[in-house]
């Protein structure tokens, strides 16, 4: 008979001794640390949550409240600090977003988008896998990166079918297109959402941390000038390793356009609804992109958050002539991630906390020892470690213990923390290789077409690839467009 496996020697059950264990430790031995109190409360608490957050030992939605009654519980900081964060400004961005995905997969457009830019593109196996990664990576910059995977797998597993049933390819050309195929569904989910605030979690724990710590505002097309090249040039990659170097296959005959077209028909003609979402979706991400463009009379009261509830609370008034009610109804709220906007006023807590109990200026100094090294080197050895905590740990986690602790780096070597926070952002969304490193990299995997050695050998190429990039757009590029 098999033993049963203690749960309490699980990775949540130590979690959960150690989270409360480490906090007494730190909070109540001052000579371990030589703080005062309040800075020693908050890295007592920040070591709890984070401890709990990396092993998951409750949902990590759950534990992102821990910071809102324990940090003023021990003195870290004040009531309003603790909780204000849990309202900024970026949650709420964060939260019309969510509302516009929710109409737009609702009203099956999501759907439409991915199959119309794939008919599009053509109908060979290298402009079928294009097309693929065109349409993830597109929507991937405003719907999140698992939402899209999900909605993208079925239609690669169909095109594989039809490869397959219509023998276009067969044997070894076959498997390595499918991999290949189902690869590329989750690494341009992945990479799509670096290229604004809302495609990726780290990118708003950034920008929130920035508004709420450092008073800085990065607006959505702060960083979208800055993220867009990003993923281009990652996506470029991508396409080029996996149709010429990883996954090479050779096609008997061409493959019959008629799968995308024919599913098209099956969706029918564009509805009122879709054009209605269609045309809100449209001039939010306008928007978003030109706001910071426009005259600062206009800007300073037309804010990413403004545009993104804008947006979002229209749907709501917009009727639908499908059924009665209005575009989105308040029923469908149920499906927004409201765990996701409670984790970023968590992460977000903690950093103001960080700031208000000078806690960074201590980890400022601890790390001051960096700054013999040139920038360069910390930026690339920022990037390599991040990049390999995330591919064991949530990229959420990740980016809201180390952004905080990037700006006491920042502090420690005597340079503006923009870059460091921005390398710790991106490289929390690079994570290719195993898995359960991100939503997307389990999706695919879930299909039974890839094993575990297939993934980590695609992807260590990747996570190499996407710590260049990020090093070199970091030094060269963030300077230049941000803050």
């Amino acid at each position: 008979m098999r033993k049963k496996k203690n749960k309490w020697l699980s990775r949540q059950g130590i979690g959960l001794i150690l989270g409360p264990l480490l906090f007494s430790i730190i909070l109540f031995i001052p000579d371990l640390t030589g703080l005062a109190h309040a800075p020693r409360a908050v890295l007592a608490v920040t070591a709890w949550t984070a401890t709990w957050w990396v092993s998951e030992a409750i949902p990590i939605y759950a534990t992102s409240l821990i910071p809102l009654f324990l940090l003023p519980m021990t003195g870290g900081t004040d009531q309003n600090t603790a909780s204000m964060a849990y309202g900024n400004p970026i949650v709420f961005m964060y939260m019309g977003g969510f509302m516009i995905a929710l109409a737009v997969e609702k009203w099956d457009l999501h759907r439409r988008i991915a199959l119309t830019i794939i008919s599009f593109i053509g109908t060979s196996g290298k402009k079928i896998i294009l097309g693929v990664l065109i349409a993830t990576a597109f929507l991937s910059m405003w719907i999140s990166n698992a939402a899209t995977a999900l909605m993208m797998l079925p239609i690669a597993l169909a095109l594989i079918s039809q490869v397959e049933e219509r023998e276009v390819m067969s044997g070894d050309s076959l498997d390595a297109f499918g991999k290949g195929l189902l690869l590329t569904v989750a690494y341009s989910a992945s990479i799509g959402g670096l290229a604004t605030i809302i495609g990726s979690v780290p990118n708003a724990v950034l920008v929130g941390i920035a508004n709420s710590t450092l008073d800085a505002d990065i607006s959505f097309a702060d960083w979208f000038v800055f993220g867009f090249p990003i993923s281009i040039v990652l996506l470029a990659f991508l396409f080029f390793y996996i149709t010429s170097m990883k996954f090479k296959f050779t096609e008997n005959k061409e493959i019959s356009s008629n799968f995308a077209k024919d599913e098209l028909k099956k969706l029918g003609a564009m509805n009122k609804n879709e054009k209605l979402v269609g045309v809100v979706f449209f001039f939010t991400g306008v928007l978003w992109i030109s706001s910071g463009f426009l005259p600062e009379v206009i800007s300073s009261h037309l804010t990413d958050t403004i545009i993104g509830m804008l947006g979002g609370v229209s749907l709501f008034v917009i009727p639908s002539t499908k059924e009665k009610g209005k575009l989105l109804e308040w029923e469908d709220m149920k499906e927004l991630p409201w765990g996701l906007l409670i984790l970023f006023g968590g992460g977000m807590s903690i950093a103001a906390a960080f700031d208000d109990s000078k806690l960074t200026e201590w980890f400022g100094e601890i790390l001051s020892g960096l700054e013999v090294f040139p920038y360069f080197v910390i930026i690339s050895i920022l990037t390599v470690s991040v990049l390999a905590m995330t591919e064991l740990m949530s990229n959420t986690a990740t980016s809201n213990m180390l952004i905080p602790i990037s700006i006491g780096l920042a502090a420690g070597i005597g340079i503006e923390p923009y870059g460091l926070m921005a390398a710790v952002a991106l490289a929390a969304s690079c994570a290719f290789m195993l898995p359960i490193s991100t939503p997307p990299n389990a999706a695919v995997f879930s299909s039974d077409h890839l094993n575990i050695e297939t993934m980590a050998k695609a992807g260590i190429w990747m996570n190499i690839a996407s710590v260049i990039v990020i090093v070199f757009a970091v030094y060269f590029l963030q300077p230049l467009l941000f803050p």
